[in-house]
This record gives C-alpha cells, sequence and structure tokens, in this order.
C-alpha cells in the first residue's frame, strides 16, 4: 500500500497542483474589477466614513449624529420625499407603458423603437437635460410662451421648473424610461398558459391581474421602485442645474462643504451627509437585489 503511494505520488501531486489552478485562475479573470473596486469604491467609503465618525467644531457628538438634526435632517428628509414621489410615478407610468410595449409584439419596429428610446432616456441626465427644459419650461421657455399665448401662465399656477414640482417633472424623464426597462422582462416572462389557464377557468382580465398577474409582478415593481429610489437619490447634476445650486436636496449640501462654503470647522458635516446618502443607497440596493432573486425563481 505504501508503495503504491510513493510510486503515485508525483501522479497525486500533479492532480492536486492542477486541481488547485483550475479552482485559483478564475478569480484572476476578476482581479481587475476588484482593484477597481477597492480604489474607487470601497477606500473612499472608508475615507468618507472615518471623518464623518470625527465630531465637529464646537461639538461634542460626531459629525454623523450631527448630519441627522437640524437643517441637516431637513435635507435629507427632502431628497428622500423627492425621491420616494418620483420613484412611485415612475414605477406606476413605467409598468404601465411596458404593458403597452408588450401588446405591440405584433408591431416588432415600433416596439424596438421604443425600447430604444426608453434605453436613451434613461440614460440622459446631467447638464443636458436640465438645459432641455430650461430651454422648453423655464421663464424664458420656448413652451412657457406658447402657453402664455393661450393664456395659460406657468408661473401664476406655481409652477417653476426650479422648484420641487419642476425638479419631479424633470426627474420623471428618466425615470419612466429606466422602470419601463426594468418591467420589459418581467411582464414577458409571464406564461402565456397562465392566462389561457384562467380565461378557461372562466376569469376576466380583472380577475387574471388581480390574482395572478400583479402578486407575481410585485417583487419586480418593487424591487424597480427601490431601484427608482436610489437613481433619484443620487442624482446631483440635474438638480444643480435646475436651481443654480440652491436646492435643498442632500447632494447639493455635500457639494457646499466639501467646496468650502460653509462655516470653518464644518467640513466633517459633508462627510457625515456623504455617509447617510452611502447608508440610504446601501439599504435600497439591498433591497432592489433581494426582490430581484424573488422575481427570477418564477420566471425560471
Amino acid at each position: 500500500m505504501s508503495i503504491t503511494v510513493i510510486k503515485g505520488g508525483g501522479t497525486l501531486y500533479e492532480r492536486a497542483s492542477t486541481s488547485f489552478f483550475k479552482r485559483v485562475l478564475p478569480w484572476f479573470g476578476i482581479l481587475p474589477f476588484v482593484i477597481f473596486v477597492g480604489i474607487f469604491l470601497i477606500w473612499p467609503s472608508v475615507s468618507v466614513f472615518r471623518s464623518a465618525l470625527q465630531s465637529v467644531d464646537g461639538a461634542e457628538k460626531p459629525a454623523i449624529l450631527e448630519a441627522i438634526s437640524g437643517q441637516y435632517l431637513k435635507s435629507i428628509l427632502f431628497s428622500v420625499r423627492l425621491s420616494a414621489i418620483t420613484a412611485l410615478i415612475g414605477m406606476i407610468i413605467g409598468t404601465l407603458v411596458a404593458l403597452a410595449i408588450v401588446s405591440l409584439d405584433q408591431m416588432r419596429g415600433l416596439r424596438n423603437w421604443m425600447v430604444g428610446y426608453s434605453a436613451v432616456a434613461a440614460n440622459l441626465g446631467g447638464i443636458p437635460l436640465a438645459f432641455a427644459f430650461i430651454a422648453s419650461l423655464g421663464m424664458q421657455g420656448l413652451y412657457t410662451k406658447i402657453l402664455s399665448v393661450f393664456g395659460i401662465n406657468l408661473s401664476a399656477m406655481g409652477f417653476k421648473i426650479s422648484d420641487f414640482s419642476g425638479i419631479v417633472l424633470v426627474y420623471l424623464y428618466f425615470q419612466i424610461p429606466l422602470m419601463t426597462l426594468l418591467m420589459l422582462p418581467a411582464i414577458d416572462g409571464l406564461k402565456v398558459t397562465l392566462r389561457e389557464a384562467a380565461a378557461n377557468l372562466g376569469a376576466s382580465q380583472r380577475q387574471y391581474w388581480t390574482n395572478i398577474g400583479l402578486p407575481l409582478l410585485t417583487p419586480s415593481l418593487l424591487g424597480g421602485f427601490l431601484l427608482l429610489f436610489a437613481n433619484a437619490f443620487s442624482a446631483y447634476a440635474t438638480a444643480f442645474a435646475l436651481s443654480s445650486g440652491g436646492t435643498r436636496l442632500v447632494s447639493v449640501q455635500i457639494r457646499f462643504y466639501l467646496q468650502g462654503n460653509t462655516i470653518t470647522g464644518k467640513s466633517n458635516l459633508g462627510y457625515a451627509l456623504a455617509a447617510w446618502m452611502i447608508i440610504v443607497m446601501t439599504l435600497a440596493m439591498s433591497g432592489y437585489l433581494l426582490l430581484r432573486r424573488v422575481s427570477e425563481k418564477w420566471q425560471r
């Protein structure tokens, strides 16, 4: 027995080495990605939390606790409210658009055009989008002037592109297409046999969607809502350009503190607000990934 082990020792070693390299080699493929995430995501996040846990001059508590009090808390809640409203409206309208696109199965060209537009609009944001809306619905915008000819004064109605309602409208431009793209695979995944079985049992369209369709789509709907929430919560350039930097969004407030436009000794508040943004984003994205796993189970 021992002789067999000695004679085959080299073979066993070679097999063990080969097996080890087969297990380890694939990990080298993601090594550049791991390094990228470590340098540009993990390291800056650690630095942000380290600064946020330091105290602000003249205060005993750390900056991360001061950031959830007074005007700073109002800024966070303002961003949460804006993100929740745009996510809810975007979820509803985007899902309806996705349902309409799925019904265009006989018109593949129109469906492809709608999907292509949604893909472009979902990634269009920042300064160009803000400029487009200012040129259209600003105080001297094209559509504002056209509406005034018909006696419709947007300013008298309380609408300004730089106010809360204006920012909501602009955010919906990319929120609705994003939700449409998210819901298309989920709606396509609804098996035709389920609808046929429900029809054979005498169920109406309303009963089908109430008892079968919506329950199956609920994880996708909630996951899409969380993703839209995170998308709006992290937006910065669009709102900053719309309001010339005067908005109360927490992302814009962070810019003020980090650029030194604040009281001396309060710079850590910028890092504290950024830390809370990371926490909120992490919770939202974790919920989205969990719900996406749930929705993928019944699509298999």
